[in-house]
């Protein structure tokens, strides 16, 4: 179980460093999907911090577990977050399946960790 944890807090973390990279070069596709659940283009630093912080947690969580854990929860949270902003404005559900995606993986971090 601490291998899984291991390599999923890392790829977990990956993805948020990707996703917060993103959101900082403006890809157009990233600034469409967020700025059409309402969010401002002018704040999409403010999620990259948040990614970067989440993807800095997990990876200093695997040597201090506490603070692994808030990570993980805590992305857990900005997921179902943006899968409930998504859904709320009856937008595809296609919109919704990558946060989703990224939730369950959290979820499976969370679990592993135990």
């Amino acid at each position: 179980m601490q291998i899984a944890s291991v390599v999923m807090s890392v790829l977990l973390a990956a993805v948020l460093t990707v996703s917060a990279v993103a959101k900082l070069a403006r890809v157009p596709a990233v600034v469409e999907s967020i700025t059409g659940v309402g969010w401002p283009a002018s704040r999409l630093w403010v999620l990259a911090v948040v990614e970067l912080a989440g993807a800095a947690g997990l990876l200093v969580g695997l040597a201090v577990p506490v603070l692994g854990l808030a990570a993980a929860v805590g992305a857990a949270l900005y997921f179902v977050a943006a899968v409930v902003s998504h859904l709320r404005l009856r937008q595809s559900a296609s919109a919704a399946l990558g946060p989703l995606a990224i939730a369950v993986a959290t979820v499976v971090v969370l679990v592993l960790a135990r």
